[in-house]
């Protein structure tokens, strides 16, 4: 509430820390030589304009992809997020943080004390205060879902969970997801799939980020730690993701104590020179953070072509049956 905030030291009393209040050099930052238009056609007193105050409004009114207009849209847009608190829409006075604060400029303009208490608040709020209401909902709902399918279920227990998922997820016999890249260990940079628990799934990929052969070009720093830290290999990594390289983190996955190793087409067919994409950039499905995003992925093989390749066929039955997996 906003009593609670104002307790510890957010007063929100006129918007603050709740709407947008950029300096000259946010301005200056985000749209350059276009930022005292910004000021006079966009804003007043320090505050945008009702007719810029939503990100939809900013789209209508800067449609097209000139760079001008580009400019203005982005910049607008990222000026709405810098915010600490989003009111509820629903009980006036109440709030909850923005996800992702650190990058924002009003985080990074908090002095160091209120810093380390938006802090606090953030990880009680996100990671504390709602665990009974998340285990006790889910409780409720979800056993309603399970009893309507004989199907095994998976939970995508990616990202930001409350503590209590992983117990609820037990109770209810419900796999948990495991990738590589997106460990649930605080402090690993990748998990181990050699630790992963028999009650999950496995997956190199998803469909919401990049197979191996794109994720491998996107961070030179992070596929030079996985070359060294988790192949185990001396020297530089190699620039692309090559097919030996797959091969192995493919194989990480199928000898891992999982119950399902489920995997991409995608990092299947990188393991073989011969038959992986010219085009390591075309093979991801979705972008989430697009929500216009066209699903266009499609293999470049015909399912008949992949069928008649006998030897890539038999390496992967090898390494099924190797893996414990038949």
């Amino acid at each position: 509430s906003a009593d609670e905030l104002r307790g510890m030291g957010f007063d929100t009393a006129g918007g603050r820390f709740t709407v947008p209040a950029p300096d000259d050099r946010m301005l200056g930052e985000l749209f350059g030589e276009l930022a005292d238009e910004v000021r006079t056609t966009c804003m007043k007193e320090g505050r945008l304009l009702p007719a810029y105050a939503t990100q939809r409004k900013v789209a209508e009114r800067f449609p097209g992809d000139d760079p001008r207009r580009s400019r203005l849209r982005e910049g607008l847009m990222t000026l709405l997020d810098d915010v600490l608190f989003i009111e509820d829409p629903r009980r006036k006075g109440y709030f909850h943080p923005r996800i992702a604060p650190h990058s924002t400029h009003a985080y990074r303009r908090l002095d160091g004390e209120r810093r380390a208490a938006f802090d606090r608040l953030y990880t009680d709020f996100f990671y504390h205060r709602h665990n009974r209401f998340w285990q006790e909902s889910a409780l409720r709902k979800l056993p309603v879902l399970l009893s309507a399918t004989e199907m095994l279920t998976c939970g995508e227990d990616l990202g930001m969970i409350p503590d209590s998922v992983p117990e609820t997820m037990r109770a209810l016999q419900i796999l948990s997801l495991e990738i590589q890249r997106m460990p649930k260990t605080p402090g690993e940079l990748f998990a181990d799939p050699a630790h992963y628990p028999y009650f999950s799934v496995c997956t190199t990929s998803t469909h919401d980020m990049n197979p191996l052969r794109a994720w491998w070009e996107e961070n030179r720093e992070l596929s030079e730690r996985f070359y060294r830290e988790v192949l185990g290999m001396e020297g530089d990594a190699p620039r692309t993701c090559e097919p030996w390289i797959c091969r192995r983190i493919v194989d990480m996955h199928l000898r891992s104590p999982a119950m399902l190793a489920i995997l991409p087409l995608q990092d299947w067919l990188a393991t073989d020179a011969a038959l992986r994409s010219p085009h390591a950039d075309r093979e991801r499905i979705n972008i989430p953070a697009a929500p216009r995003y066209y699903w266009r992925y499609r293999m470049h093989l015909t399912l008949e072509e992949l069928l008649r390749q006998e030897p890539f066929n038999a390496t992967l039955r090898e390494m099924i049956i190797a893996g414990g997996r038949r």
